[in-house]
């Protein structure tokens, strides 16, 4: 068990994907992490883009990155319904000042941008938030993973297995 003893917190808004939230909890889990899914305080539970619903364990408020070894932010819509939420900006934000993994899939790249933690950066993401990134002062690169120092991104759902053995291959580091 390669994570035994970290600790990662997944962030869930409504209308995540659901293979994003799902695939790195339960692997992560196997693993031997401690993984809290953290909310913005709007709901308990949040559902994906199918319904699929996943309950939360603590608000974004009530948390530190110094709480953490990884933040990952899952796709879907919910990272722009997430980016509305100061206290959710703050953890990207600290967790990555801090040298903490920050892991973004997909959609996820939007919490970065509003984060402002891409200046200088290489990183993927689903290929419709390209000209986001890049205006956030990023280096885009189409493929399935980037790791760029504690910055870990992918692109969609079909990246996940890369994605995930990058998350923990630095946690092991």
């Amino acid at each position: 068990m390669k994570l035994t003893g970290k600790r990662i917190a997944i962030l869930a808004e409504n209308l995540y994907q659901e293979l994003e939230v799902w695939y790195p909890l339960l692997r992560f889990r196997e693993e031997g992490a401690k993984v809290v899914v953290v909310g913005s305080g709007s709901a308990r539970t949040h559902s994906s883009k199918l319904g699929y619903p996943v309950e939360v364990d603590r608000k974004a408020e009530e948390v530190s990155a110094a709480e953490f070894d990884a933040v990952i932010i899952p796709g879907g819509y919910a990272p722009d319904i997430m980016r509305r939420y100061p206290a959710m900006v703050r953890l990207v934000r600290e967790a990555a000042l801090a040298g903490k993994v920050v892991a973004a899939i997909c959609h996820g790249g939007w919490m970065l941008a509003s984060a402002e933690v891409l200046q200088g950066r290489k990183v993927t993401a689903f290929f419709a938030i390209k000209d986001d990134l890049v205006h956030a002062g990023a280096t885009f690169v189409d493929a399935e993973v980037v790791v760029d120092g504690n910055l870990i991104t992918s692109r969609k759902p079909e990246d996940l297995p890369a994605f995930c053995r990058a998350i923990i291959a630095a946690l092991s580091a």
